[in-house]
């Protein structure tokens, strides 16, 4: 199911009651960029520790913006056995403009180009998409508003009809505005009083805006706002004044509702957060940082504060990327290299459990994903991510009850075994990553080497960091054993690039600049104790 703007305020309510009778919620997100082209010095390295890592992808969190969300609500089905039902949804986002808020954000060429290989519909999320924002924002925009100084960024215009001047506001343009005055006040020299017409098309909180600036406008009119749109109606100045001051449709009443309507996302958000349920997807530490910075608040520069403040958010979250990689080993399945690839495996003859796994369903407005795969379609990978999750798990019930029976499954159980996993590498100290060892690259007779010259060197064999350890030293890093291994085997005694394997107390120049120092010292003290000693 596809949400935009037009459809997410009368799709809040549902959607409130799916996710708090679900038993776990999967996420995945689309963004319009995922890396900043960064100076050397600034770009992701495989030699980064996490809290550098998070640093410099800060950067490019706060440059890019999300474009789509997609949530897949899974609910056991009551009365039968390990069944569930998923909900999936795509919410198409664009930032909030209103009064002061103006948000700015880039597109990477290189993911416009990925996600329209995929059919992702730019026009949805350009012309539909539903505003957002983060708390800070909020606080402003809400400040703005309650205190009636709200009419930040404004043009001004002259409007025969009334003979004063119209603000308008920034989310809609100012000849959007003065074609629907102009359109108005046609209607109006014709009009007789109790005639009333619609302006159809404008909806959420710019529909209020409209409403304020024509009724500000024109003094003869009443507006009222309707499924259809904005009926306008002829009326008598003294009605006008019974209504603006009986009325709950006046422009006080509006206050909470406009900001309502701004908030937009951000208000389902909010009921994710305190629904308190197990948030899951793949590789998700991206989608965490892009929901922290656009929902909640700015990234914090510490790490720590970051892993805290998302916790606190969201106290179970499981990364299913974490949880495949022990079974996958395990059970010798072959090697993936995306979800989509887990998934395919989890679903055929070489798991062992296949026939006797969890049974989703899809709900009935979410069909399109029972016969068709649409990868890198939000709700799809969402779906995708709690069925892996699920099957997985049940991967994990089964081998732990290998020796005897199986207890009747539930989602309960299924956290239990999934307890090692859950706020993995989000809460606490991070886990220590397995990767391959780091190599010693040792030049000679090449004067002058930088980094990039080594980089391009092994750049056709595979890929490498490089980090430079002296004049004539480079570290090697690579996230694949493989290639480490046939880059030792074939360099080891190459006659101007030899690699072998860097030992931190062997190689170090702090260490070893360490031990230098050591032995200068434990030579000056022995040749003082033997030079000091007294004579025979």
């Amino acid at each position: 199911m596809d949400v935009g703007a037009d459809e997410f305020e009368q799709s809040l309510p549902l959607l409130q009651e799916l996710v708090l009778g679900a038993d776990f919620v999967g996420l995945d997100i689309e963004f319009t960029g995922l890396r900043s082209n960064l100076s050397r010095p600034q770009q992701i390295s495989l030699f980064d520790l996490p809290s550098e890592w998070y640093l410099k992808t800060r950067h490019s969190v706060q440059q890019f913006t999300i474009c789509q969300i997609g949530l897949s609500v899974f609910s056991s089905i009551e009365g039968e056995s390990n069944k569930y039902v998923a909900h999936s949804c795509n919410f198409f986002l664009f930032p909030t403009t209103f009064g002061i808020l103006d948000s700015e954000f880039s597109f990477q060429a290189s993911s416009v180009q990925f996600l329209n290989q995929y059919g992702f519909d730019y026009n949805k999320f350009l012309k539909n998409g539903i505003p957002y924002m983060n708390e800070e924002q909020e606080k402003k925009i809400k400040h703005n508003i309650l205190t009636g100084n709200w009419r930040v960024r404004r043009f001004w215009w002259f409007s025969a009809a009334s003979h004063s001047h119209v603000p308008t506001f920034s989310s809609l343009d100012k000849d959007q505005i003065k074609v629907v005055i102009d359109e108005v006040t046609r209607w109006l020299d014709l009009a007789e009083e109790g005639d009333w017409m619609t302006l159809p098309g404008i909806a959420g909180f710019q529909a209020f805006e409209v409403q304020l600036v024509l009724r500000q406008a024109l003094p003869d009119i009443w507006t009222v706002l309707r499924d259809q749109g904005i009926i306008v109606k002829k009326v008598s100045k003294q009605h006008r004044w019974y209504l603006e001051n009986t009325s709950c449709d006046r422009e006080s009443c509006w206050k909470e509702k406009i900001l309502l309507s701004a908030r937009g996302f951000s208000v389902f958000f909010q009921m994710l957060v305190k629904a308190q349920k197990p948030l899951v997807g793949h590789n998700m530490m991206m989608d965490l940082l892009h929901l922290h910075e656009k929902f909640f608040r700015p990234l914090p520069e510490s790490y720590d504060q970051f892993k805290l403040n998302i916790h606190n958010l969201f106290p179970i979250l499981i990364d299913t990327k974490n949880v495949t990689k022990d079974i996958w080993k395990e059970l010798n399945f072959p090697r993936v290299s995306n979800l989509s690839e887990v998934y395919e495996v989890l679903n055929s003859d070489l798991n062992p459990t296949k026939n006797s796994g969890p049974v989703v369903i899809h709900a009935s407005k979410c069909e399109k994903y029972v016969e068709t795969k649409y990868p890198h379609e939000a709700a799809y990978d969402a779906f995708l991510c709690g069925s892996v999750l699920l099957k997985v798990a049940h991967l994990l019930l089964w081998r732990v009850h290998s020796a005897g029976p199986m207890p009747e499954p539930s989602f309960s159980l299924y956290l239990d075994v999934l307890a090692p996993y859950v706020n993995q590498n989000f809460s606490g100290p991070d886990c220590p990553s397995i990767r391959p060892p780091i190599l010693l690259l040792r030049v000679r007779r090449w004067p002058g080497v930088s980094e990039q010259q080594v980089y391009r060197e092994f750049q056709n064999v595979c890929k490498f960091d490089v980090r430079r350890l002296s004049r004539s030293q480079f570290l090697l890093l690579t996230n694949k054993f493989k290639d480490a291994r046939s880059i030792l085997k074939e360099y080891r005694a190459h006659p101007t690039l030899q690699v072998s394997l860097y030992r931190y107390w062997r190689h170090s120049p702090n260490i070893n600049c360490l031990l230098q120092v050591c032995g200068v010292v434990a030579t000056w003290a022995l040749l003082a104790l033997l030079l000091g000693r007294p004579g025979p």
